[in-house]
């Protein structure tokens, strides 16, 4: 009931799953006082009076309480791919809550196809290094880095271009905001924040990461339909203009009539057009 009460002012995932359980239980939830969101980390606040605390080991560290006792168990269940959050009431360990975020159906699906496209997958996400290697370990994720914050995030984007690679970085909440706008590509979920939304270029509407693939071979698609076209109003032009300005009559005779060179304009831009649309049958 406490850890509800204070994540009620919370837009981060873990908490409306605690918020939501709470509330099927049938708890009376209190209102928060004094409620602060330490990004990446956990919440702080108070609740009738009494100063909480709720998030990772980093957050406990901070506000200098011991999570020794309860460090096995929460060991135990980030093995088995849990998020755990401890709280602490007046700063003392008052229990640990777990979380379990079901990997969707479609997520090896989507992480298969960019494997097959070549593409190197980074996890980097603000739970316990053992959480995310477990979950790693089991959709088959290149790297995987653990209890980050948004400025840890924020350097590995940037280190990787500092590499020389190019970064498409994928997040839904406020703690991935700013490695969203620094990479290459931010692909926001259309089931996240809207901090995140605003900070990317692409969104997925339906947050499901088959998109990605999808976009990218859109993408693909796209830039190889503009080559195309480039090319074929450069071959228009290189034969157009020569024999419209008269170039070649000295040595051919030939001559390019206005109504001719309208017709041959007026062609070549139905030209683009027709090959521009040719990617509504793209194969996704």
């Amino acid at each position: 009931r406490l850890a509800a009460s204070l994540d009620q002012g919370s837009e981060h995932p873990l908490a409306a799953a605690i918020v939501a359980a709470a509330r099927q239980q049938g708890l009376a939830l209190d209102a928060a006082e004094q409620f602060d969101s330490a990004s990446g980390i956990g919440v702080r606040g108070r609740i009738a009076g009494r100063t909480l605390a709720l998030g990772n080991t980093v957050l406990m560290q901070q506000s200098s309480v011991n999570t020794g006792p309860l460090a096995q168990t929460a060991e135990a269940l980030r093995g088995e791919g849990a998020s755990v959050m401890f709280l602490a009431v007046d700063g003392q360990l008052a229990g640990l809550l777990a979380v379990s975020d079901p990997i969707k159906a479609s997520t090896p699906d989507a992480l298969a196809a960019l494997h097959a496209a070549g593409l190197r997958i980074i996890m980097a996400t603000g739970d316990g290094l053992t959480t995310a290697g477990a979950v790693g370990r089991r959709l088959g994720i290149d790297e995987v880095h653990g209890e980050v914050l948004p400025a840890d995030k924020l350097a590995l984007v940037e280190r990787l271009q500092a590499e020389g690679r190019t970064v498409a970085m994928a997040g839904d909440g406020i703690n991935d905001a700013p490695a969203l706008a620094r990479a290459d590509v931010g692909i926001a979920m259309g089931t996240g924040t809207d901090v995140a939304m605003n900070s990317a270029q692409l969104t997925l509407v339906k947050g499901d990461l088959r998109g990605i693939a999808t976009a990218r071979a859109l993408s693909q698609a796209t830039v190889a339909n503009m080559r195309q076209n480039l090319g074929f109003a450069f071959v228009y032009n290189a034969l157009g203009v020569p024999l419209a300005a008269g170039l070649l009559y000295p040595f051919t005779g030939w001559l390019l009539s206005p109504m001719i060179a309208a017709l041959a304009m007026s062609l070549s831009s139905a030209s683009v057009i027709t090959n521009a649309l040719r990617l509504r049958r793209t194969r996704l």
